[in-house]
Order: structure tokens, then sequence, then C-alpha cells
């Protein structure tokens, strides 16, 4: 299926903080207990009322579904909504969501699972459980009313939450039957057989999402909106340079400060400000004396740092993932040789609500309200940074302004909670500035590649050597996965085999390398991780590779994929709906790249022209992918369409640069994000094959940028090989 969409324009008023929404997270709270302040119920004619972990229902009929991933815009929580939905036949109309807390999962024996939103996750891991959750509640809705009506459950039909029985003309809703249903033994989940996802009603349709609304009226709650009565504000100042420590600060040149209440240490490497606004917080700050330990990586450049990777190109004993046959060998007989080194940088996540975190703290309990991508990390975060046990401690989860993979680490959550442990009983919410949260973040890893490869008299790939050099998030975080260097997660796309992030080209010598270069810069997850960076070093290479062997880029690539029919699928349907080899108009060139990652294959073809200054414009973009069940197809043109804003920001102007140990970009005029201008058109393909589940926030990413970087190399005959491109790029004429 195809799936065009129209760019909207969003409100740039600021929201108002509504109590009455902060009670519901954002939609229908029942049952849940959000402590943010006095709220009027609804009055309703009885009691809303839990059928199982999943499903709530209101007498009106309304069906309550409970959420337990992250919404951070990916429209997650509307797509694990149609999969319970489609189970429990409900009117969409009269649905609404809740996010359960971690703290009641934890008392449920983690009945809604694991509550972790990344990897493009979020459905295809928990889809199977969600199902079987409105499944269940359907059958016990339906034999409530036929004990009510002394029938049989198998003569009763439902649609749209109607209860009918035929022979007698019978009618109820789920509402009125709903506590009954709730007394009934449950059947085994693993009894119940799960609809054909060929024959869906509400999943796999572009249903519409169930938090827009909120959206546009302002009312929906981001964690930087809570208020709770008397709290406080805390704004946060971390040493510079990465590894450095706190010495000292001096309370008494801002005690006097309007609204200043207390300079306070966090942790190590951070002091904070309270105050009784942020606003008041952030100005004492800037004006507080601090003695910093820089350490001894203060002296530490962006120059030495690309060395050390440049370095691990060519050094001996790389971890070698994958050897096929003797490349070595057969690059040396090789008629036609290629060789190209590529570099990319650093990264932010930039993400528009910066770290922020609300806690109220007394030696009895400790809350938290918070944004995050691990509602279950948050709460273990909160318990260790207390010392209160995990049943003394709970969460708050809100809707998310923006995660990447950022929400994952729980670093401000513990200095959050540290901080309110020194005001017991005041709720502190603590903000970072957005200096501090572009500065402090844990980046995407740098990394550099050099690939060769050698290409036969009939213009055929017959071997691939790619090495990677780069630091590794696994290595950071302390993983035994990282031990010796053997990490497989920095090649994600370049796995031979089983994966969800499979190489798709099949060569008959092939060496896949990582040398691991760890340099004191944090690092972290950054949408798409590392297949954005593999995918660059591959897919430009194969253009390279391509013009080499005097093919044509997508028929290259065609003959490679002989034993990959779902990224062949992809790579056709991109090129087809772009019209790959039709005429262009003056100017305008294309490009095209494929990938695979987290479980689901995508391409993309761009159509980029570049101006006699180097000026770059991408005219349009068509997106391909497959991520098998498709659950709502609007929602994945709007992912799609996100990766492009998403990836052209990062191709064209994104670079974190390390400069006296610390980085030097600390706000959008120095780290600047694409405009709405460049936007080019995106068009999306959805090829879903229906035997697989895939992720969708994230595969799409990958292929933008070495489209655009090909379409480049096809516009000035120059290849593109660093990131990033510093639109207007070099221009080298073509000869």
């Amino acid at each position: 299926m195809t799936t065009k969409r129209k760019a909207g324009v969003a409100n740039p008023s600021r929201r108002r903080f509504v109590v009455s929404s902060a009670a519901v997270g954002g939609g229908l709270a029942i049952g849940m207990h959000l402590p943010l302040g006095a709220v009027t119920p609804v009055k309703a004619a009885g009691p809303p009322v839990e059928v199982n972990a999943w499903v709530v229902v209101k007498p009106d009929d309304t069906c309550v579904i409970r959420i337990a991933r992250s919404e951070m815009g990916q429209g997650t929580l509307t797509g694990l909504a149609q999969l319970v939905v489609e189970e429990l036949e409900c009117d969409w109309n009269k649905v609404g969501y809740e996010f359960p807390t971690p703290g009641q999962s934890l008392a449920r024996k983690r009945v809604w699972g694991e509550f972790g939103t990344g990897g493009s996750r979020g459905i295809r891991i928990s889809e199977d459980y969600v199902r079987r959750g409105g499944a269940i509640a359907r059958v016990l809705l339906l034999q409530a009313a036929a004990d009510r009506w002394n029938v049989p459950a198998s003569e009763l039909t439902v649609a749209k939450g109607v209860i009918t029985h035929a022979p007698s003309g019978r009618t109820t809703s789920y509402g009125k039957v709903a506590a009954a249903a709730a007394q009934l033994t449950p059947p085994d989940p693993k009894s119940l057989k799960l609809r054909d996802p060929r024959e869906w009603k509400i999943a796999g349709k572009p249903m519409k999402r169930l938090d827009t609304a909120q959206k546009l009226d302002g009312s929906l709650v981001y964690a930087i909106d809570v208020k709770l009565p008397g709290m406080l504000c805390a704004a946060v100042r971390h040493c510079p340079v990465y590894g450095g420590k706190l010495v000292s600060f001096d309370h008494g040149a801002i005690a006097r400060m309007p609204g200043v209440v207390r300079a306070v240490r966090v942790n190590d490497s951070a002091v904070a400000v309270v105050a009784d606004t942020w606003w008041h917080a952030k100005k004492a700050l800037d004006a507080l004396p601090i003695v910093w330990d820089e350490g001894e990586h203060a002296t530490r450049t962006q120059a030495q740092i690309d060395a050390f990777l440049k370095e691990g190109l060519t050094a001996p004993n790389a971890f070698a993932m994958t050897t096929v046959g003797d490349v070595p060998a057969a690059i040396a007989a090789a008629p036609v040789k290629v060789e190209a080194s590529y570099a990319t940088p650093f990264l932010a996540h930039a993400c528009m609500e910066p770290m922020n975190a609300t806690v109220k703290y007394t030696p009895q309990r400790a809350e938290c309200w918070v944004a995050t991508q691990n509602g279950e990390a948050s709460l273990a975060a909160l318990s260790e940074a207390s010392g209160l046990p995990l049943d003394q401690c709970e969460v708050y989860k809100t809707v998310l302004g923006g995660g990447f993979g950022r929400r994952r680490t729980q670093d401000y959550t513990r200095q959050a909670t540290l901080i309110a442990k020194q005001f017991p009983g005041t709720p502190i919410k603590m903000i970072w500035s957005r200096e501090e949260d572009m500065l402090h973040d844990f980046f995407r890893p740098i990394s550099q590649a050099r690939l060769q490869a050698g290409i036969d008299s009939d213009g055929n790939l017959t071997a691939l050597h790619i090495r990677v050099s780069g630091q590794s998030i696994n290595a950071f975080n302390g993983a035994a996965m990282a031990k010796d260097g053997r990490d497989t997660r920095q090649l994600q796309g370049y796995y031979a085999a089983a994966g969800d992030a499979q190489l798709g080209y099949t060569v008959p010598n092939l060496l896949v390398e990582y040398a691991m270069r760890n340099t004191h810069v944090p690092v972290g997850p950054w949408r798409g991780v590392n297949t954005n960076q593999n995918a660059v070093y591959l897919e430009c290479f194969m253009d390279e590779a391509a013009r080499a062997a005097n093919k044509d880029p997508l028929e290259f690539r065609r003959a490679l994929m002989g034993r990959h029919p779902k990224h062949l699928g992809v790579l056709d349907a991109a090129a087809e709906k772009a019209g790959w080899g039709s005429p262009l108009p003056p100017g305008v060139h294309r490009g095209i790249a494929q990938f695979m990652g987290y479980a689901s294959y995508s391409a993309a073809v761009a159509e980029v022209s570049v101006a006699p200054n180097g000026l770059v414009k991408v005219h349009r973009i068509v997106l391909a992918l497959n991520c098998g069940h498709a659950v709502n197809p609007d929602q994945i043109a709007a992912q799609a369409e996100g990766s492009v804003a998403y990836g052209l920001s990062a191709a064209l102007y994104g670079e974190m640069t390390v400069d006296k140990g610390r980085v030097q970009q600390d706000n959008f005029h120095t780290y600047p994000i694409l405009r709405l201008a460049e936007m080019p058109k995106v068009e999306t393909v959805i090829v879903p094959t229906f035997d697989f589940w895939g992720g969708v926030g994230e595969p799409t990413i990958c292929v933008v940028t070495p489209a655009v970087m090909n379409a480049i190399h096809a516009a000035t005959g120059k290849p593109m090989r660093t990131l990033p491109l510093r639109n207007p790029v070099e221009v080298l004429a073509k000869a």
C-alpha cells in the first residue's frame, strides 16, 4: 500500500497547565491514582469496572485501554490500543487510554509486562499478549451476557461493544455486563485464537490517534508541565568536561538573589540551585561561583579523537564478526579494486522537551513524575537514589516531548531524586536548560569505516571488506557483550544470518570487522543507533562500486540480492514508486539505498539538486518499508516523514565536536535542525508481507542519508564520505 500525507501546522502558543488533564495522564484515568492535585470526578451511573488488566469499561460503554509502553509522539499508544480493540470488538469512538504505573505493575507481579520503549519494540514485542488481553476481555463480557440471558455464549455476536443474541433479538452493551464479567474466571490466554491480520477491522487501518485532541487543545500533560502544591524548582550545572568533578561552590554569593532557597551538591560532578521558580534558579545558577576539577580529559580535542578512530581502520587484531572466503586474496586478484573511507560524528538527541523530573521525597515514600522510555527503570533509579525499597516508591509516567533513545538513560531521574532528598516533604521539579541538555547528552557514537571491494571483468562484486572503527555503547555501559572488543551491536545491519539487522547482499568473499575505539565522551542509543552510520558506509560504497563496475546502482544491488527477497522487495518498491530510470527535471538527480534494522526492511530513493554554489536541495524522498504487519498505516507514514526530518537534520547539519574535553555545540544556533522550507516531499510505500513483526520508528531513518548522499554524488560526480555534509557542499565539477 502507498500512503501520502500532508504536512500539518502546529499551534506555536505554549500550553497552559490543566489540572484535570494532569490527573488523566493525557487520556481517561479510571481507577489509577495519579496525584497531581484536586480533581473533580465526572459523575457516572456507577463506577468503572476493570474487566482485566488491559481493559476497563465505564457504564457509558467507554473502554479504557491500559498502555504500559511510553508515548513520545511515535503513536505506540494508539497502535497498541488498536491491537487490543481489534480483539475486544468495542467501538473505537468510545476508546480512551491510561498509563498504569510501574509500582502497580510490580505489585501485580508485572501483569503488564515490561515498560521499556526503545529499539522500535513497543508494539512488536508486546503485540501477542496485548491482543490476548483484549480477546480475554471479550470472552468474559460475552460470557457475562450469556449468563444473564441463560443462553450459550456461542450464540452471541458483538460489534462495536453491542452484544446481540440473534435467536431472541436481545441486545446489551459492554457497560451493562462489565461488572458481572469482572467476576468470571478468565480463560487460558493460549487457548484463544487471535484474528488473522489480513482480516483486521481496527488494527491495520489508519485510525485516528487517541492523543491528538489533547495535543490540539493544550491539555496533554508533559513532565515539564507538572505542578504540585508547595513545589520548588531546581536548575542544574554539570562539570563541563566529561569525567571531571565538582570541587566547591559559594552559596553565599547568590543567597540574596530573588527566590533562591539553597544551592546544593547533586553528586560528584553536578551542582543545583533550588528556588521558587525555575527562572530564578537558572539566573542564580548562572551567577554561582563554582570550582571544577576538569580532570585528565580537559585537553582532549576532536583532532585527537579522529586520529584515534582512523588508526583503528588499519590496526591489526580487529574483531572479525563475519568471515566468508578469502577476502584479501580475492581483492588482490580482482581486475577492478575500490576503496573508500567514511566518517560520521557524535550527534545529540536534541529532544524538544529537555531532561526533567519532579520528585517528592519523605523518609517513608518517594514519588516521581517523569517523561521516561522505561517506567520500570525510572522506578529502579528512584529507589536506588532515594534509598527506599521499591514498594515505597512510585513513578507516574507522562507523555514524552521527544525520546529518540535519550530517555532510556535515567541520570536525570536520579539527579532529581538526590536533590529532593535534601528537601524532605517538598516536591522538587528539576529542569535542565537547553544548554545542559545539549552538552551533557549521551551522544550517538562517533565512528569511521574503511571499505574495500574487488570487482571482476563482468562487473560483479566478488569480494567485500568492511572495517568499522568507533565507540561502543555497550562498552560505555559496561555490558559483558562488549568484552574484548567483540561488540556485534556496533555492526548492526551487517549480520550474516539470523537477527534483526541482516546484510542484504550475498558476496562470495566477505569480511566484516570492528575495531573498538572508546573515548571519554558519554554515548548512548540515538534513533536508529548504529544502523544509521553503517547504512551510510555500505550504501554509499555500493554506489561507488557500481560506478567502478559501470553498472546502474539499482541493477548492481539487485544482482547481489537473490537470496534476500525482502530486501529486494522494498528496493524494487521504492524504485518503482520513484520512477527510477525515468527522466527528471534538469539538474535533479536520484540516489538510492536499502538497509535492514529493527526487524524491518527499508529502502529510499532521493531526488536532489545541487546549485552551482553547492547548496543542496532535497526535492523528494520515496521510502519503502516492510514491517511485516502494518498496525496503523497513517502512523507508519508519519514515522517515515519524521525520520526524513530527523535524518536530514543530521545529514546536513548535525555534528557535536570536542575541544578541551567538552562538546562545543550548546543550542540550536550551533546545532541546527531542518527548517520547514527545507523539508522535501515524502511518499511512503508500505509493503507488508504479514509474516513477521518488525519495528517502525527507527528502520527508515538509516536509508535517508545514504540515498541523499548518493544523489549528491550523481549530481556532482563527487562521492560524499564525511558527515555532516555542511550544506552547501563543496562542489567538484564533472570532468
